[in-house]
């Protein structure tokens, strides 16, 4: 976890919006949870970020922007080798492609 706070002023200090903390008889402090990961800046009261958690977030956004893979296969009825995703049917006769089997791991 890396917090900044957004409005750069600088502070080190935050607090979560949304955590539970549990205590003993005494009110003594026993241990917390953060229910879900929201801070403010103690010094302006600005939002504060998880700067740590950002390059998590770029790889789940680019897994989810990337392409579909595209393989060469040959059509069963036009007999044509075709560049399609799996699941597209044939570019040149829309005839549904038959798609290879994954390669197995042999160990």
């Amino acid at each position: 976890m890396w917090l900044v706070c957004s409005a750069n002023c600088g502070s080190t200090l935050y607090r979560t919006k949304l955590a539970e903390v549990d205590v003993d008889s005494s009110g003594g402090y026993l241990d917390h949870r953060v229910l879900q990961p929201s801070y403010i800046c103690l010094g302006c009261g600005a939002p504060a970020l998880d700067l740590g958690a950002v390059p998590e977030a770029m790889r789940e956004e680019a897994e989810e922007d990337a392409p579909a893979a595209s393989i060469e296969v040959l059509c069963p009825v036009c007999e044509t080798i075709v560049t399609v995703r799996v699941g597209e049917d044939c570019p040149n006769c829309g005839s549904e492609m038959e798609f290879p089997a994954p390669a197995q791991d042999q160990r």
